[in-house]
């Protein structure tokens, strides 16, 4: 049988209830998958709406991708460097953690490819020897040059890295092309190689998450407004509790519920604010 999710919107006793399973009040976590602003750049807008946050307490897919380029892949000093397809987020992020990157925000690479392009790529003389990984996030500067030299450094067997795999991206009240829609050519050219995701629903941020934090995850609670990203996060990664607002990409019950759902959160209510009941 299905699982079935609580709808609290209304339900001061069941909000209450809610709220008293988990260690609300206690720490707080912004885990976001916009990989194309920093730490510091979470900490402001979140302050511009009236709530107050340290850099600590925000943890992107930039800086899960940083950390794991600097701390878990542990790269020969002649095959660390980063070419990044993305924005100054992840620059940032990966400055951070004292990762040398290339690619990125470089105006160098916002440009068409030339015959001479193709030559010097082909050739492998355009191609900087050290770099090891090929980085990819949304970029909103996308261009054939960047594919092909990312293209031609995982063919040279740099380890291939996405901050995360959103299909799409929320805004103004529509979907754009999200992360996953920029390593999706890659993952074509590349016969099909995925990446490894450093953002949710990847166990890997969790594990970050818990392993930077120190937090009982079955007294945790997963509450995002996507059931692919953050509540398959919150299920998969072993958390007490999972509640969806219907404020973001998921609009409705009707998308967790039914024969053969497999992401079914714990709770859901319209709003944040609902749980002030």
């Amino acid at each position: 049988m299905a699982a079935k999710s609580k709808y609290l919107t209304g339900d001061k006793a069941g909000i209450q209830e809610f709220l008293d399973r988990f260690d609300v009040g206690k720490q707080v976590v912004f885990v976001t998958n916009n990989s194309t602003k920093s730490r510091a750049d979470y900490k402001r807008k979140l302050e511009s709406l009236g709530i107050p946050a340290a850099v600590d307490e925000v943890f992107g897919s930039a800086y899960s991708a940083a950390i794991y380029v600097s701390r878990i892949l542990s790269l020969p000093a002649t095959e660390n460097k980063v070419f990044v397809i993305g924005e100054s987020g992840i620059e940032t992020e990966l400055d951070s953690e004292s990762v040398p990157h290339i690619g990125g925000t470089d105006p160098a690479y916002n440009r068409s490819m030339t015959p001479a392009d193709y030559t010097a790529i082909a050739s492998g003389d355009a191609l900087d020897p050290s770099v090891g990984v090929v980085l990819v996030g949304l970029d909103f500067h996308v261009n054939y040059l960047k594919l092909a030299y990312a293209f031609a450094y995982l063919k040279r067997g740099a380890k291939f890295l996405a901050t995360n795999m959103d299909s799409t991206l929320p805004s103004a009240g529509s979907l754009f092309p999200g992360a996953g829609s920029i390593s999706a050519p890659l993952v074509a050219m590349m016969g099909g190689q995925q990446p490894t995701a450093l953002g949710k629903p990847s166990p890997a941020m969790m594990d970050a998450i818990e392993g930077k934090f120190r937090f009982d995850r079955a007294k945790a609670c997963m509450v995002g407004d996507r059931l692919d990203t953050d509540i398959r996060f919150g299920l998969e990664g072993g958390l007490g509790g999972t509640l969806c607002v219907l404020t973001g990409v998921t609009r409705g019950k009707e998308e967790w519920e039914g024969k053969g759902k497999e992401v079914v959160p714990m709770a859901w209510v319209r709003e944040l604010g609902d749980l002030r009941g």
